[in-house]
């Protein structure tokens, strides 16, 4: 495990190291998930779609189609 201490600026902005959004593959524009339980935040690098089913596009489309109707069935009495 790595520690690394960053200082929050401005409107509660914070800095990745390089050093990390290299390993996670983190760009301008990535999208982060802030989980917070109790005193503890955790930042985390959510999978796509893509990473997941190895699907993209029209398929990764069907792949949510089939999720919701699989969950809707789930839901019914």
């Amino acid at each position: 495990m790595e520690r690394y201490r960053v200082k929050v600026h401005k409107k509660g902005l914070i800095v990745i190291p390089a050093r990390v959004r290299r390993k996670l593959g983190i760009s301008e524009g990535s999208h982060l998930e802030m989980i917070v339980e109790d005193n503890v935040m955790r930042i985390v690098v959510p999978k796509s779609l893509r990473d997941v089913f190895a699907v993209d596009g029209e398929r990764a489309l069907e792949v949510v189609r089939l999720i919701t109707a699989s969950r809707r069935e789930e839901m019914r009495p």
